[in-house]
């Protein structure tokens, strides 16, 4: 069987997971911000000898079916605003306020567009439309727009500026700015979202190209005979210039929340929620029946979108977080540190302090053991920082800091996913990424949570997770007020779409799966509806409501398996030695420590404790037992 090597790029730390069949190889490397490209065959390198007994990427290459690809920057990206300054032409004035409805929007709008917006008289036409659309246009970039986004009352009226823009600014000239029009973007009637929808996507689109592009480019060298695949927020797959930006923003996670399906599934749990934690973001999903969260139109941070997304949550606190004192109190993120300079502890340079830090100087990290010992830690570096930074500013010992920025971080943690908790105490907690297993525990229990799952791939799970993906496009149409005979059309007008883009995907159509589907939904996208659309009568609406025909081709990959279930027999599980470990600001204990691979199905003991596995590190603290289940991942209960 070919292998599906599956990528997730996050602002610290790189995971890759390569996977045929049952069985999986997976490795961890920093991620290389100057060239994202590189840190992605840094890692096929590394995994490579671990399959082959020495590095051959070439031969893993060409033994590879697909390269599935994930990236946080995006997410990143707009969660420290760090991105291009966009402009916005529209030809009504009550665009903006109404873009800037809520809180959430007001301060994105700020942070995106901020004044660099125009308004062009509706009434206007011809030789006077044409001088007063290139005056704001040439008004907002000299304001520092780097990117436009247009979006005009109609379609009609768009085509108009559209025409207008590529005449006045032709794209071959060095003096054109990419400029995103809104009705071609998105199939929305709703014109808040629709415009949000452009707007976020142009903000996301560099970020995302520059890094896909060098990478695709790197392994066309390799003379591969498939595409590089960009996996998607909605989890599916699919070739870079097939890809929409926007729809990669929290990608990584919906990989999670497709492992934790995977895990809910196999262990029979109703409700799980997922907090995958990272290097900058803590991202939080529900799996819950079964079935993942997901609105019809999504929301990316609370801002709504036209396109359907996972309910993934992402909130400014990781690994690389910074914690900082700010008018005499502890902050926890968002800002981060990201893999350069990183942590003070990866000696990179790095002059803020993060839960990394801490979490070595409590002892709970060996320095000689991070990565799989691939990256020494330097406590000192960590020591100075913190004094430096935090326990001065507050007046305090460097070990009282120290308990304070652990406690801190945890209730941040808590904070990210406490209200999706269930009031009947049946959620699990399943937790992963570098940061995941670390803080799981003691978050779980500020938020009443008594069960915690760490999976045994913890460390990569989101891009294990990445393997239950197909190769797919969906399309969307408004068909309200139609005729049958006009919806026919528009159907054959989705179907000829799908055709093209799945051949350049590499698949003729009769080798892809169909699914056609009505969907009813009000203004406020409050209301949604549902039913089959390749056969029956086309549903009727209400005056205020809307009415969407979707298509998706998929075309199916081969997926993971996955086991669950805990032996009946149960044994001790074998530690193997003991760790010095701060609890509290003037005690340490001594804590067993277990190698997670070392344990047998089966395998128990009590807390505190702390469990090594690939990659990660899990705290198991006072009152918590752990068990090694049938497929060697950690199951935690709180016994307090």
């Amino acid at each position: 069987m070919e292998r599906l090597i599956n990528i997730d790029n996050g602002g610290t730390l790189t995971d890759i997971c390569v996977g045929s069949g049952s069985e999986f190889s997976f490795t961890k490397t920093l991620t290389t911000p100057a060239d994202l490209s590189q840190c992605l065959f840094d890692g096929m390198t590394k995994v490579s000898e671990s399959i082959f007994g020495k590095p051959n990427l070439a031969a893993l290459l060409h033994s590879t079916q697909h390269i599935r690809y994930s990236s946080t920057q995006g997410t990143n990206a707009l969660v420290e605003r760090k991105g291009p300054r966009l402009g916005l032409v529209t030809d009504d004035a009550a665009i903006v306020e109404e873009l800037c409805g809520t809180e959430e929007e007001a301060s994105l709008f700020a942070a995106l567009v901020g004044p660099r917006s125009a308004v062009v008289p509706p009434q206007l036409t011809g030789d006077a439309l044409t001088s007063a659309l290139v005056a704001e246009i040439n008004r907002l970039t000299t304001a520092g727009a780097e990117r436009l986004v247009l979006a005009a009352a109609d379609s009609r009226r768009e085509k108009e500026f559209k025409h207008i823009i590529l005449e006045s600014f032709p794209r071959h000239l060095l003096g054109s700015v990419p400029v995103l029009f809104s009705w071609e973007f998105a199939a929305d009637d709703l014109r808040s979202r629709r415009i949000w929808s452009g707007i976020i996507n142009s903000f996301l689109h560099p970020t995302v190209e520059r890094f896909l592009y060098s990478a695709e480019r790197r392994l066309r060298g390799y003379k591969i005979k498939n595409p590089l695949l960009i996996y998607r927020n909605d989890g599916a797959s699919s070739r870079v210039a097939k890809s929409v930006a926007l729809k990669t923003y929290s990608s990584g996670p919906r990989g999670g929340l497709e492992g934790t399906r995977a895990l809910a599934e196999a262990y029979g749990l109703e409700h799980v929620l997922m907090i995958d934690i990272g290097g900058t973001t803590t991202d939080v999903g529900s799996v819950e029946n079964y079935s993942i969260a997901t609105e019809r139109r999504g929301r990316i941070g609370g801002v709504p979108v036209s396109y359907e997304l996972s309910d993934v949550r992402s909130t400014g606190v990781g690994g690389s977080s910074v914690i900082s004192v700010k008018d005499g109190r502890l902050v926890v993120g968002p800002e981060s540190v990201g893999a350069a300079p990183g942590p003070a502890c990866f000696g990179f340079g790095g002059g803020s302090a993060t839960i990394t830090d801490v979490n070595l100087l409590l002892g709970v990290l060996d320095p000689s053991t991070y990565l799989d010992g691939q990256m020494y830690l330097d406590a000192e570096r960590s020591r100075a920082v913190i004094t430096r930074t935090v326990a001065e500013p507050l007046g305090i010992s460097l070990e009282e800091a120290l308990i304070e920025m652990d406690t801190a971080y945890a209730r941040k943690v808590a904070d990210s996913f406490s209200s999706g908790v269930s009031a009947d105490k049946s959620t699990t907690l399943a937790a992963f990424g570098g940061g995941g297993p670390m803080s799981a525990c003691a978050a779980a229990r500020i938020a009443g949570v008594r069960q915690v799952l760490v999976p045994r791939l913890a460390a990569v799970f989101s891009a294990f997770g990445i393997s239950f993906s197909d190769i797919s496009q969906s399309y969307e149409a408004n068909i309200g007020g139609l005729s049958e005979a006009d919806t026919a059309a528009v159907r054959d007008e989705l179907t000829t779409r799908a055709t093209r883009d799945m051949f350049q995907e590499g698949y003729d159509l009769s080798e892809c799966g169909l699914e056609w589907e009505y969907v009813v939904e009000n203004s406020e996208g409050t209301r949604v509806q549902r039913s089959a659309g390749d056969s029956g009568s086309i549903p009727l609406i209400a005056e205020d409501e809307f009415l969407t025909l979707v298509l998706q081709a998929r075309r199916a990959l081969p997926h993971a398996r996955v086991e669950g279930g805990t032996p009946v027999d149960k044994s001790e599980a074998l530690a193997g030695g003991t760790r010095a470990v701060r609890t509290s600001a003037d005690r340490i204990e001594s804590i067993p420590v277990f190698r997670l691979d070392d344990q047998q199905p089966g395998a128990v003991a009590s807390g505190p404790a702390i469990v090594e596995g690939q990659f990660f590190t899990a705290r198991v603290p006072a009152g918590w037992n752990l068990e090694v289940s049938n497929a060697g991942d950690l199951i935690l209960a709180d016994t307090a």
